[in-house]
């Protein structure tokens, strides 16, 4: 267009993006390199360099040493994830004898020496052993026993995730990884070294065995569905775990060095000068002592060497890092630094409940997956060899597990049982969901408060009844108003 004699052109409109911007290319996304592959060819390439790594991790760095026993202690505890079973009669009712019977003989099991085929273990050492072999090496192996010489032959064996080559392939035999699998690649057998590949015994790498998929309970957590081996948890927290150790260290020594306040001695005459003693070059070396004066001839002079101090940011960098390592391991900044300064009640309270939530969500996939596949072998065989005194024809109606895992005390005791009460007494919680919250069976709460009640009646002794308890709990709350 010509106005006036001067060229007009419109501007072109811009052309709106279609897609993702997470897709865009450009020099800001050019070091952005990615792979479109299955799971397990990903993770064969790098998963025995990750699992090493985090096993040093786990026996030298202070914060994964941590994250182990956070995972020990909350998803299994210290008396481990117990069985209830809740058999029933076709009436409905619970069949208490039978109930009784069944968790007698598991208890019994469960004893070191029973339950593991070295004798070294107790179920719930076996329990912490697993969690902790998932956790650092990302899966573990554990093969059921029938017919294992003990009272109810069977018997459990842990195998770390060694023993099952991920460098073992065979199209032909369509084994992947170590594992064999059907058309519909589901596991069939893992092939298994006889021996820990890195024993001091001396067995070759074809030494394997083949054992039915029926036999072994392979524990790992999937991330996609393509996935058939597991992956280090450490595996997004390695690099700050290493480089933050690596800060420390060098902050560390840097620290020590500023404090020693070392120096060197430089000639600018030629007056020899002869120090307390000389290196490998015949240069003089002085042993300067805390509080004490050198004096050096003429012609030499003094070249102080002072590092600085660590900086002032050390603590807010080293915090900011923790907290990037706490997110990839899906914990609470708070406990894995052990930092509880700046905290209070409602900031701690959501961070202690998120964390918890992820513990239970463990807690209840180690239930699923490991729990009750080993309880239902274990039953077969206890009823089959008559260890525990039941029919086996009714073993669908005796195969009823729950588990009781450990629970948590109040953050707030006081607000958190207000808040509860409140919640029963709406009929939007029951006493059963916030009795299991402490880790505890509401059956045997209420069995344990009426031996009380008697306990109490026989010898003459008096408690508060519920409408005086409440009196005075009301009472203090309108004196603290």
């Amino acid at each position: 267009m010509k106005i006036f004699g001067l060229n007009i052109t419109r501007s072109k409109k811009k052309r709106l993006k279609k897609g993702y911007s997470g897709a865009n290319t450009g020099n800001l996304f050019s070091s952005w390199n990615t792979t479109a592959t299955n799971a397990d060819e990903i993770i064969k390439k790098d998963l025995k360099a990750v699992r090493e790594r985090a096993r040093d991790l786990t026996r030298n760095n202070d914060y994964a040493k941590k994250f182990m026993r956070m995972v020990r202690s909350n998803i299994v505890g210290a008396n481990g994830i117990i069985l209830q079973n809740k058999s029933k009669d076709t009436n409905g009712q619970l069949d208490k004898q039978a109930n009784k019977t069944i968790e007698t003989s598991w208890n019994l099991w469960c004893k070191k020496g029973i339950c593991d085929v070295t004798g070294k273990y107790s179920f719930v050492d076996v329990q912490k052993l697993i969690i902790s072999s998932i956790a650092r090496d990302g899966e573990v192996l554990v093969r059921v026993v029938k017919n294992f010489p003990n009272k109810f032959g069977f018997a459990v064996q842990v195998l770390e995730a060694d023993f099952l080559d991920e460098q073992f392939n065979d199209e032909k035999r369509n084994i992947s990884m170590g594992i064999e699998y059907d058309d519909w690649d589901k596991p069939v057998a893992y092939h298994i070294y006889k021996k820990h590949p890195s024993s001091l015994n001396t067995y070759t790498f074809n030494d394997r065995q083949r054992i039915p998929a029926d036999e072994i309970i392979h524990l790992f957590l999937a991330d996609r569905p393509s996935q058939n081996r597991g992956i280090s948890w450490f595996h997004a927290s390695l690099t700050r775990l290493k480089m933050l150790d690596g800060y420390e260290e060098a902050t560390l020594v840097n620290a020590r060095a500023s404090a020693a306040k070392m120096g060197f001695l430089q000639q600018e005459g030629q007056d020899e000068y002869v120090g307390d003693d000389v290196d490998s070059n015949n240069n003089p070396i002085v042993d300067i002592e805390p509080g004490t004066v050198e004096i050096i001839p003429k012609g030499w002079s003094w070249q102080t060497y002072d590092p600085s101090q660590p900086t002032a940011k050390f603590a807010e960098f080293e915090k900011a890092i923790l907290r990037g390592i706490a997110s990839g391991l899906d914990v609470s900044y708070n406990f894995l630094a052990n930092d509880l300064e700046n905290v209070n009640y409602s900031s701690i309270r959501t961070g202690v409940l998120d964390e918890r939530d992820a513990w239970r969500e463990l807690q209840n996939w180690m239930i699923k997956h490991f729990l009750e596949p080993v309880f239902e072998k274990w039953l077969e065989m206890a009823l089959l060899t008559q260890a525990l005194p039941l029919p086996f024809s009714k073993f669908d109606k005796f195969n009823a597990s729950t588990w009781q895992t450990r629970g948590w005390a109040w953050v707030d005791p006081k607000k958190d049982m207000e808040s509860n009460i409140l919640a029963n007494k709406q009929g939007i919680k029951t006493q059963a969901e916030i009795v299991s919250e402490q880790g505890k069976d509401l059956e045997d709460v209420y069995s344990q408060l009426a031996k009380e009640k008697e306990l109490r009646e026989f010898y003459g002794i008096t408690t508060l009844n519920d409408a005086e308890l409440i009196e005075i709990l009301g009472g203090q709350d309108e004196n603290n108003e």
